[in-house]
């Protein structure tokens, strides 16, 4: 009797142990370096200029805008339960987009 409660188990022990090993396989994936920028020069200018305080203009906010969009921020939802701590979670992941992808900008001092 044991062995046939073993034998029905052994499926689904199977199907945890492959669930588990693609769960730790896309942990490791996730944590390798990616050679993509995920900021653009122009993000990287307006964010620098932003940083050091140049007079907000409207292309710099929308740089600024496109960033959080692209880290996961969304501000068109009408009630979003899990403001504020979306925004500064897109924040920081800019931040270290930031920190990674725009090392030798030189903000643009001009409006």
């Amino acid at each position: 009797m044991n062995e046939r409660r073993e034998m029905k188990n052994l499926p689904i022990s199977r199907l945890i142990v492959c669930a588990l090993a693609v769960a730790l396989a896309g942990c490791a994936a996730g944590s390798m370096q990616q050679s993509t920028t995920h900021l653009s020069p122009t993000q990287c200018r307006d964010l620098a200029a932003l940083r050091n305080n140049a007079p907000p203009t409207a292309q710099r906010n929308l740089s600024e805008l496109a960033a959080l969009r692209q880290a996961g921020y969304d501000p068109s939802r009408w009630y979003d339960p899990y403001y504020p701590e979306d925004l500064q979670a897109a924040q920081s992941q800019v931040d270290r987009w930031f920190q990674a992808d725009c090392k030798q900008v030189v903000p643009s001092s001009s409006n």
